[in-house]
């Protein structure tokens, strides 16, 4: 007879089963919460800090003790989030069709990225390499949590000028910020050693990082907008397998990392490349459907070691100076940034004030300061992945909480039909 007393369950087939659950309610959630002002994201970190608060979970989720494992898991759910925000823009590339996006990019990041330096430096009392490594980790909009302002799914329609702006802006601003990134590491490095830095720096992580990512970009996606749509035979789209762009991603991303550009730049022009080989092919929503799948199974798992660790402890050493980095970051900085960016911008001051408060930090924020700290030399790391934490988790439940009004209010404001 089987005493209860004696009964433990097996850790293996537990996580297994509290998998599956979590799986099945994050496809639920977006359904259920449509109407309301949550978002997955703050439901993911409060599951999270549950979990972590059962004893006998001996786990320590905190990025500090695995800044390895929290760089690749964060640049995997980045790049697949990449392509599916390419492949969902319906609108065509081009200069002056994207011209919101280059303001941003142009102007939004450079200004950001300034301001949030002179806060780490002055505020916070960083040294300048710390400061511009949290800066460019700060200043881009997160294309991974940001689902509830970006466009819906391809030929799905409601592409106005705040989605798209939002989607596109996510999706380039990423790659632009790496030469930040390479910039703060470049510093840290020569403080310690001395050696020069400017003419690699220019040469290799500006010029030919960005022009090599974005031409290797081109050059998958061409391939693979061929193979899928108009190779001989048997295309790829026959197959009906949305993995395709998973493929697609995968070989764009390693190609670009292995002759040393930017990975990110690359993914999200091979998505746009690929989307615009068949632009009206049923097999671009399988594509897109896949990606957003896999962006929301790894984002949970993310967020729920996000929650535990801030259960743990990981804001523990919080003070009021890392507050007010926060509110001047996400109530001052982007919000002003943006708009002196969209001044002239064909947008109503209800648009161009979404679009500026909506600027999201999320995981690729922790991507850009894992892959510093793991590359530069930065004693005051524990200090910066306190402070990227607190913005990510005040973004996420700032900007978690408004998303869906401010979304239906612009919607019925434009005479868009609200659910």
């Amino acid at each position: 007879m089987l005493n209860i007393n004696d009964w433990a369950p097996d850790p293996y087939a537990a996580a297994l089963a509290a998998a599956g659950l979590l799986i099945a309610l994050v496809v639920w959630l977006p359904l259920a919460l449509r109407r309301l002002p949550l978002s997955v994201p703050i439901i993911c970190l409060v599951i999270g800090g549950l979990i972590y608060t059962v004893p006998y979970i001996g786990i320590d989720p905190s990025p500090l003790a695995h800044p390895d494992l929290t760089e690749r898991l964060t640049e995997f759910v980045v790049i697949v989030a990449l392509m599916g925000a390419g492949l969902k823009i319906d609108r065509r590339f081009s200069f002056k069709g994207w011209g919101m996006t280059w303001r941003l990019l142009l102007i939004t990041m450079p200004l950001s990225i300034a301001a949030i330096m002179a806060i780490g430096m002055g505020v916070l009392g960083l040294g300048a390499a710390a400061a511009l490594l949290l800066a460019a980790s700060l200043a881009p909009t997160d294309p991974v949590l940001a689902a509830d302002i970006q466009v819906g799914g391809p030929l799905e329609g409601g592409e106005d000028t705040v989605r798209f702006a939002l989607t596109s802006e996510a999706g380039l601003n990423d790659g632009l910020a790496f030469p930040f990134v390479h910039l703060a590491i470049a510093l840290s490095l020569a403080a310690a050693s001395g050696e020069p830095w400017l003419t690699k720096w220019l040469t290799v992580n500006v010029f030919w990082e960005i022009a090599a990512g974005v031409l290797c970009g081109w050059i998958v996606g061409r391939l693979f907008g061929w193979a899928t749509f108009k190779m001989p035979g048997d295309t790829l789209a026959r197959t009906g397998d949305g993995l395709v762009a998973i493929a697609a991603t995968f070989v764009s991303y390693g190609v670009s990392e292995m002759l040393n550009c930017y990975g990110f730049f690359a993914v999200f022009v091979t998505a746009l490349t690929l989307r615009n080989s068949h632009r009206d092919h049923d097999f671009q929503r399988n594509m897109h459907d896949i990606t957003e799948q896999i962006e929301r199974i790894v984002m949970m798992f993310l967020l729920l070691a996000f929650g535990g660790a801030i259960v743990n402890g990981l804001l523990a050493s919080v003070g009021w100076f890392e507050i007010a980095m926060v509110v001047l970051l996400l109530l001052i900085v982007r919000p002003l940034t943006a708009l002196v960016a969209m001044i002239g911008a064909k947008a109503s001051m209800g648009e161009k004030l979404t679009i500026a408060f909506f600027g999201i930090r999320g995981v690729g924020s922790f991507y850009y300061l894992a892959y510093g700290i793991n590359h530069g030399n930065f004693p005051e790391g524990d200090r910066l992945w306190v402070i990227v934490s607190l913005v990510v988790l005040v973004s996420v439940l700032m900007h978690g909480l408004t998303v869906t009004p401010a979304m239906r209010w612009l919607d019925r404001r434009h005479g868009r039909a609200v659910e």
